[in-house]
């Protein structure tokens, strides 16, 4: 996996771009992310999308299947043809609460215990408590309300006969179920219970009560309304009786004699009060044109009393713009200006007079019409007093005749209502009837398998994809190299697979043989032997045994980078946030790799606590100045490879590596080596990594695949750069090949099978 040295960092300023800095990802680029997630966590997904249909399908199992018979009935109330019983009986108009109400009728706790009686519910134990067979946690629960009882501290909690037959009843009325069907007068009955017959016999029983309780409420209405009108009859009767004897006895005491008519005060009056209407429409039309000729209303009232002062008016107006205009042009001592002015006030003189003489003559007119309005009324009311002693005597005779009349009107009508309704046989039929009946049911309603099933496969995978993105939220490792750019900021340079053939036995700080050939190496020579060859079998041995391999390759583009950078480094320091990350296995084997290459490469060791390249005299000791460098440097027993112990520490426990003399040595091996690998502790770990990395040219970051969490690598990469060390980039170690194949991720293309003609494993 190569980089350009641009995205690498070489040649540019220490350290590496803040994490916000990263490039965040296109909806394309999340999808592809949420199916690579989806493939790396497909067991949990799996188990979901299987396990929840399963449970599902063992409950369905254990479920008692219910079936739901349904029918129809359509409300349509008739109206009456009487108006006596349309008064009394009339119908609500159809609306959505009138169709509810009905409803409700259909299942209110009447016809719930009709049922309970005609089919003998309170023998069953679908619908009977009592009758079912007791759960264990119904005993549980009886034993504990026996013993608080026996305590005095509860109730015997057995349910009495009535209790028992009102829960039953309410178990039957929740069965029922009446529902409105949309934009129509249909209500559509259905009634659930385990038995198919028993529900379609329920739903065809209760559209049988509903049909006969309408009927007997006809009834009942009619024989009400029949009552109703014959008490009303027996009052007119007296009513008329009454008043023909009040009307008898007013007549006899003020002289009424038959012949009488009225006199003609009336129509005099009415004659009269037209003449005095139109006289005072005169004096309000000649008030109105003497406010118009007075100036007190508008411009337009007046135009239209005195058409003369607008034509004046006009011709005024239109002077005066002139005389406007006129000023604006010349001064006010022109002489065409000062006659216009002249002009201007004659005119408006001329309108002036003009409603003058308007005036006068409409203020005649309204005197005139005053005067005729006075004399009118004066007449209307002599003609007034006249009518009414004339009709003083008739008005209550009229009166009392008006309510007689009306009395006997009234009774008529009665008495033929009666008669209708004794012959009324419209009001026999019910205001329903049965649409559709209830037939058996094939097939349960409840459970609905085939739906459950299919919501159980749906919800299974929401929740397995659910979990994987919980797992993904959880999962605060590094597991691609587009994670190690987005969430540390710097390039990802290689990711080096863990090696786990049956030839490589994995032991040691770095979970494998680490430097086991260097270490023999060490010994031998320490014994005085001549170059230690002895069996390697250590993962860094892998670039020597396999250099086709997958590591080998991965090796080498960690290699290839230090290449392509503008400067390329000369001293490289290979760290990591913890122990077990494969530095030391990277350094060596990279070091094997350059070696391979014919270049010349040494490996200095600088992990004083823990030491990985062999014990006994090393760097530390040279540099208190105990040995010499020649003395201490080793040739690897596989390749043309060099390297460096760390050597003995010191008893103060101080760093020797913040001295001048690790300057001095890292100079000197740079005159006689191509590439220089420093092995530092973990950072997180000892301050000597972050003083290793200041003064080597560039160092990298070993990072464990899915294991080491990106919060302790970037506290980290923190450190390093607060060091002001320059951070090439990061490398992932320890890949399982087999788990990156099946992730989806970009990163798993090196691992395809298409590949396989350039490795060999």
């Amino acid at each position: 996996m190569l980089y350009h040295p641009a995205e690498i960092g070489f040649g540019g300023a220490a350290g590496a771009p803040p994490v916000d800095g990263a490039i965040q990802p296109g909806a394309s680029v999340l999808f592809a992310q949420a199916i690579a997630a989806l493939r790396r966590r497909r067991l949990p997904l799996l188990l979901c999308a299987i396990g929840v249909p399963l449970i599902v399908g063992l409950a369905l199992l254990r479920v008692e299947p219910r079936y739901t018979a349904s029918g129809s009935v359509l409300y349509e109330p008739r109206n009456y043809t009487d108006s006596e019983l349309q008064s009394i009986l009339r119908p609500d108009p159809i609306t959505d609460e009138v169709i509810v109400s009905q409803a409700e009728l259909i299942r209110t706790s009447r016809a719930a215990e009709r049922l309970v009686d005609r089919f003998h519910l309170m023998a069953r134990p679908d619908f009977n408590r009592t009758l079912r067979p007791t759960s264990a946690f119904g005993l549980l629960r009886q034993g504990i309300a026996g013993l608080a009882a026996d305590l005095g501290i509860g109730s015997d909690t057995a349910m009495s006969p009535d209790a028992v037959r009102r829960d039953v009843i309410e178990q039957v009325q929740e069965a029922i179920s009446v529902t409105p069907l949309r934009n129509s007068h249909v209500l559509g009955v259905s009634f659930t219970s385990p038995d198919p017959d028993l529900s379609a016999d329920a739903v065809n029983a209760l559209m049988e009560f509903y049909i006969s309780d309408q009927l007997q409420g006809k009834f009942e209405a009619v024989r009400s309304a029949g009552q109703w009108l014959e008490t009303q009859a027996q009052q007119l009767k007296k009513t008329v009786s009454d008043d023909e004897q009040k009307i008898a006895a007013y007549k006899a005491h003020n002289g009424f004699t038959p012949g009488m008519v009225a006199g003609l005060s009336a129509e005099d009056v009415s004659h009269l009060g037209d003449q005095l209407v139109a006289a005072r429409s005169e004096l309000a039309t000649a008030e109105a044109r003497l406010d118009a000729a007075r100036g007190h209303a508008g411009v337009a009232a007046q135009a239209a009393i005195t058409p003369g002062v607008q034509s004046l008016r006009n011709s005024a107006d239109t002077l005066n713009a002139q005389l406007h205009s006129l000023l604006a042009t010349y001064g006010p001592n022109m002489p065409a200006v000062i006659r216009l002015r002249e002009q201007v006030a004659q005119a408006y003189r001329a309108v002036d007079a003009e409603i003058g003489r308007s005036a006068t003559a409409a203020d005649a007119d309204a005197r005139a019409a005053r005067a005729k309005v006075a004399a009118l009324q004066q007449s209307l009311q002599t003609a007034q007093a006249q009518s009414s002693a004339q009709a003083q005597a008739q008005v209550p005779l009229d009166a009392m005749e008006r309510e007689a009349e009306a009395s006997r009107a009234l009774l008529q009508s009665v008495l033929a209502g009666i008669q209708r309704v004794s012959q009324q046989a419209a009001i026999e039929r019910s205001d329903a009837k049965i649409v559709s009946p209830a037939t058996r049911p094939s097939s349960p309603s409840f459970p609905k398998t085939g739906l459950l099933l299919g919501a159980s496969v749906l919800f299974g995978c929401c929740l397995g994809v659910l979990l994987v993105y919980l797992l993904e939220i959880a999962d605060a490792t590094l597991g691609a190299s587009e994670e190690v750019r987005r969430r540390l900021g710097i390039p990802c340079l290689a990711l080096i697979p863990h090696i786990a053939d049956q030839n490589v036995r994995i032991t040691g700080r770095d979970g494998a043989m680490v430097g086991s050939a260097i270490g023999r190496a060490v010994g031998a020579q320490s014994r005085g032997g001549q170059d230690g060859r002895e069996a390697a079998g250590g993962i860094d041995d892998y670039v020597v045994r396999k250099p086709r391999s997958h590591f080998a390759e991965q090796i080498r583009a960690v290699r290839a980078a230090f290449w392509f950078a503008s400067h390329e480094p000369r001293t490289v320091a290979i760290t990591s946030a913890r122990p077990g990350e494969g530095k030391t296995t990277t350094a060596i084997a990279l070091g094997r790799s350059a070696a391979l290459n014919g270049e010349r490469v040494i490996v200095v060791d600088c992990d004083i606590r823990q030491p990985s390249l062999g014990e006994g005299p090393g760097l530390s000791d040279y540099l208190r100045g105990e040995v010499r460098l020649a003395d201490v440097t080793h040739r690897d027993p596989l390749t043309a490879l060099f390297f460096v112990p760390v050597g003995t520490p010191s008893e103060s426990g101080g760093g020797p590596f913040m001295t001048e003399g690790m300057a001095r040595v890292l100079a000197e091996l740079k005159q006689h080596y191509d590439l220089v690998i420093l092995d530092s502790p973990p950072v997180l770990a000892m301050t000597d990594a972050r003083v290793i990395a200041r003064i080597a040219d560039t160092t990298l970051l070993c990072v464990r695949w899915r294991d080491t969490p990106h919060s302790v690598a970037g506290r980290s990469l923190a450190m390093l750069q607060d060091a002001q060390a320059h951070v090439a980039g990061a490398i992932l170690t320890r890949i399982d090949p087999r788990a990156l194949v099946g992730s989806g991720l970009a990163d798993a293309e090196m691992y395809d099978p298409r590949y396989s003609g350039y490795y060999r494993d």
